[in-house]
C-alpha cells in the first residue's frame, strides 16, 4: 500500500500531543508493514471465513421491492456477521496488530455497543485484558449489549460526563490511551480519529464493498446505480463506498440522523449542518455542542463529528449526504421487519428509509444497494419501552 500522509483534502490529521504521536507514528508503521503481508492476510481472512462467516450475503429484497414499486433493492447482510453488526471486521483486524505488536490491553469506545461486544469478542478470542469506556445514557439504552460484553470478560466503564454518549466514551478512551499507550492498544471502532485511525478502519471494513462489488456482478452482470448507508463516524458506509470510489457511474449516499428534524437543534447530522473543526485529534465537519443538542435515537449515530474521508467525498461531490428523522427511521425499521421478516439495527433503518424513498422515484430497471450494518436484537428493550 502506498503510504499516506494522513490527509484527506483538509480534512483528517493527527492532532495529538508529542507523546501520542509516537505512537501512532508505530501504529502507522505496524499497519503498513502487515496489511500487505501475506501471514497477516491469511490470519485475517481465516478469520473472517470461519469466525466471522464471510462473506456475508447480498439479498434481493424482493418484497420490499415490490411494496415500493420502483428500483430493486439489495440488501448488504452485515448483520448476520457474528456478533450481529459489521464492527467485527474491524475489531478482528485490529486486534490481529495488537497481537503481532505483543499488547495484551485493549481499550475501545463504544456507543450502541455493537462495537464493544465486538471488541470483547475479539479479546476473549485473543486472550486480551479488554476495558470498555460506554456513555451512561447509551449503557441505559443498550443494557443487552453491555450485559454481553460483561459475560464476554471485558470491564465496561460508564462515563458521567457530558451527555454520556459516544463523544464522552471517545474522550475518555483517548485520554486513558495517552497515559497509558506504552502497553496499550486502543481499537477505534469508526472511521474517525487521529491518523492513521480513519485509514486502518476503512481498509478493514472494505471487505464489505468488495464483496459487493463481486456479488452483484454475479447477480445482475453490472454495478448498481446508488449504494447507500447510514452515517454516524462512518464506518460502515466508508467500507461499501471506498472499492466504488473510482466506478464513477454508481451513486454514493450517506444516511445521517436528522433526530427530531433537521432544522431543529437535536439531530447529529454533521455533514449536513456542521462546519470545519477539530475533534477527537482529526479535522472533520462537526456540530458545535453549544448550538446543537446532538440527538439520535439510534445511539450508534450520535457523533458530533464525522470520518475525513467522507467530509472530503462531500466537498468533491463523489458522494451525497442526506438526513432521515427518527420517526421515519423507525418506519423503515418496522416496514422491513414486517416485509422481509429481517429486524434491521436503528442506525441501519435510516439507510433502509432513505434507500425506500430514493428507490419509489426511480424506474424498475435501476439497481439499489444498502448496507444493513447490523440487526436489531440490541435495539428490543428500546422499542419495548417506548412503544415505537
Amino acid at each position: 500500500m502506498e503510504k499516506f500522509d494522513g490527509y484527506f483534502g483538509e480534512f483528517g490529521g493527527a492532532y495529538v500531543p508529542e507523546d501520542l504521536k509516537e505512537v501512532l507514528g508505530d501504529l502507522e508503521r505496524n499497519f503498513y508493514k502487515y496489511i500487505e503481508d501475506e501471514d497477516f492476510q491469511r490470519e485475517l481472512n481465516y478469520y473472517y471465513k470461519n469466525y466471522v462467516g464471510r462473506e456475508s450475503p447480498l439479498y434481493y429484497a424482493e418484497n420490499l421491492s415490490k411494496y415500493i414499486g420502483g428500483a430493486k433493492i439489495y440488501l448488504k447482510r452485515e448483520d448476520l456477521n457474528h456478533t450481529g453488526s459489521h464492527k467485527i471486521n474491524n475489531a478482528l483486524g485490529q486486534a490481529l496488530l495488537a497481537k503481532r505488536a505483543n499488547k495484551k490491553k485493549i481499550i475501545a469506545e463504544t456507543g450502541a455497543g455493537q462495537h464493544g461486544v465486538a471488541t470483547a469478542t475479539v479479546c476473549a478470542l485473543f486472550n486480551m485484558d479488554c476495558t470498555i469506556y460506554m456513555g451512561a445514557v447509551d449503557i441505559k439504552r443498550q443494557e443487552t449489549n453491555v450485559f454481553k460484553m460483561k459475560i464476554l470478560g471485558a470491564n465496561v466503564v460508564p462515563v458521567y460526563e457530558g451527555r454520556g454518549t459516544l463523544k464522552e466514551a471517545v474522550d475518555k478512551a483517548l485520554k486513558e490511551f495517552v497515559l497509558n499507550a506504552k502497553d496499550t492498544f486502543y481499537i477505534l471502532g469508526s472511521a474517525v480519529g487521529p491518523h492513521p485511525y480513519p485509514l486502518m478502519v476503512r481498509e478493514f471494513q472494505s471487505v464489505i464493498g468488495k464483496e459487493v462489488k463481486r456479488q452483484i456482478m454475479e447477480q445482475e452482470g453490472r454495478l448498481p446505480d446508488y449504494i447507500v448507508a447510514c452515517v454516524g463516524g462512518g464506518s460502515n458506509a466508508i467500507g461499501l463506498f471506498h472499492p466504488f470510489v473510482d466506478d464513477k457511474d454508481v451513486n454514493m449516499i450517506g444516511v445521517e440522523p436528522a433526530g427530531k428534524g433537521i432544522d431543529s437543534n437535536y439531530h447529529a447530522a454533521s455533514i449536513t449542518k456542521g462546519k470545519v473543526d477539530i475533534i477527537h485529534g482529526f479535522k472533520c465537519y462537526t456540530l458545535d455542542e453549544e448550538k446543537f443538542n446532538i440527538h439520535s435515537i439510534a445511539a450508534g449515530l450520535d457523533y458530533p463529528g464525522v470520518g475525513p474521508e467522507h467530509c472530503y467525498y462531500k466537498d468533491t461531490g463523489r458522494a451525497k449526504y442526506v438526513s432521515v428523522t427518527d420517526k421515519e427511521a423507525l418506519e423503515a425499521f418496522h416496514k422491513l421487519s414486517e416485509l422481509e421478516g429481517i429486524i434491521p439495527a436503528i442506525e441501519s433503518s435510516h439507510a433502509i428509509s432513505y434507500g425506500m424513498k430514493l428507490a419509489s422515484t426511480l424506474p424498475k430497471d435501476k439497481i439499489i444497494i444498502i448496507n444493513l450494518s447490523g440487526r436489531g436484537d440490541k435495539d428490543l428493550n428500546q422499542i419495548m419501552e417506548n412503544r415505537i
